[in-house]
């Protein structure tokens, strides 16, 4: 696992990188265009088992030709790390077993909350706030890493 700016290093010039927020029942998967300046929700991964979960994961990441991972690491509010930062973690560390790719992880505080709001003030459904509140949290949070990696470019 990498800092940013040992992240930002280890990418090429142009690709794409996957964001992934990897929740207990499902994860949610986004996706950054090849310059990194915007990231997308792109869609999830309902978890059966790790290595399943993994597959499904590097799947993806192949398909889109992807250069690194960002994961969400949700810290509680203090900074510190609870039961949910640590399976980040622990989830990071497996795929990493799995294949050697650069990856990230990104403080993702609040951002399924900020999400939520969002489809709260849009009028989605309960059905619909659960069909795309994974994949988009992961775009928001991959969406804060990548704008901190454009401000350390300047």
């Amino acid at each position: 696992m990498l800092d940013l700016p040992e992240f930002a290093a280890a990418l090429p010039a142009r690709a794409a990188i996957l964001g992934v927020d990897p929740g207990e029942k499902r994860i949610g998967i986004a996706i950054s265009d090849l310059t990194r300046m915007i990231g997308s929700s792109l869609d999830t991964i309902s978890r059966v088992k790790f290595a399943v979960d993994a597959e499904a994961l590097f799947k993806i990441y192949d398909g889109r030709q992807c250069a690194g991972l960002v994961i969400g690491l949700p810290l509680n509010m203090d900074g510190s790390s609870g039961p949910s930062a640590q399976s980040a973690r622990a989830f990071a560390r497996n795929l990493l077993t799995k294949r050697d790719v650069p990856l990230l992880l990104w403080d993702e505080r609040l951002s399924t909350a900020a999400v939520t709001r969002t489809l709260l003030e849009g009028d989605a459904t309960r059905k619909r706030r659960s069909e795309v509140v994974d994949k988009m949290a992961a775009a928001y949070m991959l969406q804060g890493a990548l704008d901190a990696m454009q401000e350390r470019r300047v």
